[in-house]
């Protein structure tokens, strides 16, 4: 494909150590909601990731009710969107970190002169939050920061591939021209959908979750997403990028 036009990246727990702050907020108002509709099943922080990793809470919330059989009127919807935003935000400025490794590459990414964006299905004061917590937010400008769930109208969430049809539009480039770092299903299949080159990050699970979850995802990423490289540590980043310029 040639040299990629432009680097997208996911930021929550690709970029930032960002998922288990904010699914720690999403699982207290989760478990306020099923309360509130008599629903008797609890969630924590490890079993809300798993059911709706990659996911912004807005579509949390609609997955919920269809698992659960409950109703929420839009206004509910929207109250609980903007109280999860605010917790969200809070604990992210507190405690957020980089994932290991990342600056050092985005700093080589910036002396070989490629642009970067980040493309992410979280509410865009969230990844801002992350961003400037850990110092990321200098390779990046703010209207390069695209969210599914403010940058588009109606919201949307990966899997659906609209974000990034809606940030190569606005850069001025084609899907094909560009590669994406993911490090979930539901973001994979959105850079796959879109036909979006991906290089799919599991270096997190190994931290998070141990190695067994690591080689889960990278075969799930592999397999069910087509990734075209698999990235255990970001210190592999620009072998990787060479890999997918080689396709």
């Amino acid at each position: 494909m040639g040299k990629v036009k432009y680097i997208l990246l996911d930021c929550d727990n690709t970029l930032c150590k960002s998922e288990r702050l904010a699914f720690a907020a999403c699982a207290e108002l989760s478990n306020e909601v099923l309360a509130k509709h008599d629903v008797k099943e609890r969630y924590d922080v490890d079993t809300l990731l798993e059911d709706f990793v990659g996911h912004n809470f807005r579509n949390m919330l609609v997955g919920l009710q269809k698992k659960h059989n409950f109703k929420m009127t839009d206004a509910e919807v929207d109250e609980y969107v903007d109280r999860e935003l605010g917790k969200v935000i809070e604990k992210l400025s507190e405690s957020c970190t980089e994932c290991t490794g990342v600056t050092e590459q985005l700093e080589w990414a910036k002396a070989q002169g490629y642009p970067m964006a980040v493309v992410s299905t979280s509410a865009k004061p969230r990844v801002i939050a992350s961003l400037v917590k850990t110092n990321l937010m200098r390779f990046f400008t703010d209207e390069h920061v695209y969210s599914a769930a403010t940058s588009l109208t109606p919201p949307s969430s990966k899997p659906d591939p609209k974000i990034y049809f809606h940030a190569c539009e606005q850069l001025g480039v084609k899907p094909e021209e560009t590669l994406t770092v993911e490090d979930s299903k539901s973001g994979a299949t959105a850079g796959m959908r879109a036909g979006i080159p991906l290089i799919g990050y599991v270096g997190v699970y190994g931290e998070e979750d141990g190695k067994e979850k690591m080689d889960e995802m990278a075969e799930k990423l592999t397999k069910e997403t087509k990734a075209n490289v698999i990235m255990y540590d970001w210190k592999e980043f620009p072998e990787c990028v060479k890999k997918i310029e080689a396709l």
